[in-house]
Formats: structure tokens, sequence, C-alpha cells
């Protein structure tokens, strides 16, 4: 029987829900028995090779490549699920949608205190994604079918909801393994 396919990315986060699924230490050899990773930083694809079973998305939408890879992985994901609470409700990122873009680019780029910028122009490369209005959770971009809270969750909340949606069981998560007190 062919393995499960399991994608992961992270948009505009900090990486950290990515460090808590290796944090299931050897369990990752039992992780790899049961699933293939597609795209990931453990094998470094940076593009979704083809349909997956579970993708994992850590961070909100910043910008507007942000968007394009979460779009990207609802159309190749079975199953989507947000991880972490920047993915979730935009985390720290979503702190700047308290401050309108402009004043944004321009404590940045121009007028704050570490600043050095002679030319006075705020960078504008065609490579550098634009940033949207405001940080948005994933769920206000692509319909996601489970949540897992935390900053970041637990490894053993990672593998609590991948085994059971990789045999086929209802993730129903344990008050311990949802609760951040």
């Amino acid at each position: 029987m062919a393995k499960a396919k399991v994608a992961t990315t992270s948009l505009c986060g900090c990486f950290g829900c990515h460090m808590s699924l290796l944090d299931i230490d050897e369990r990752i050899l039992e992780l790899i028995e049961l699933v293939d990773f597609d795209r990931s930083p453990i094998n470094d694809f940076k593009e979704i090779q083809g349909p997956v079973d579970i993708g994992l998305i850590e961070g909100g939408c910043a910008n507007e490549e942000n968007v394009k890879v979460l779009q990207e992985f609802r159309r190749h994901c079975k199953v989507l699920i947000s991880v972490g609470d920047c993915a979730i409700n935009g985390g720290i990122p979503a702190m700047r949608n308290m401050v309108p873009l402009a004043e944004c680019y321009e404590e940045a780029f121009l007028k704050g205190p570490t600043v050095v910028n002679p030319s006075g122009k705020v960078p504008d490369d065609e490579e550098i994604p634009l940033l949207l209005d405001k940080v948005y959770p994933a769920h206000e971009v692509v319909k996601m079918d489970y949540h897992l809270p935390g900053c970041p969750p637990s490894a053993d909340t990672l593998w609590a909801a991948l085994t059971a949606l990789l045999t086929g069981k209802p993730v129903d998560l344990p008050y311990e393994l949802v609760k951040y007190d």
C-alpha cells in the first residue's frame, strides 16, 4: 500500500511549529513508515509535487506570496490543518494590523530609529512580495479542515493529530493537548 503524502509550509510565522514537528523525536522514524513528505523543509522541495493527503500550514498570510502558497496547498491537499496561533489568528505578525500599512512602511524604511536609507525610497523590487493590508489567518483565505492551537502546539499534539488522520480515526484531542495556561 502506498504511503500517505504530507506537505508542510511556513507562511508568516517563526518556524516554531516546524520545530515542534521535529520534536516528536524518535517517533519521526515511525512517521516516516507512515508518510512520504511532499513540499517540506524536511526534504527542501519548494513546490508541491502532486496530490497530498495532509497539508500542515504554519503562519498567517502577510503578503501576496503567502496567499498564493496557501491557495496552492488548498488545491492539492485533501486535509488542510492550521498549525499554531499565527495560522489560526495571525499571532505576533498580526500586531501590525493595528497600524495603517503606510505607517508600517514609513517606520520600517524611512523614519525608524535605526533606519539608514539615503535614497528615502521604500523598496519596491518586483521580487519582493507585496504586503497585504493586514495579516490574515489561514481560514480567512481558504477553507481549513482542522486547527491545532498553541505557540507552538506541542510535539505530542502534532503527533496525535497526524496519527489519528493517518489511521482513519477522528481527531479528538484530549484537553491536555490543546490547553495553554
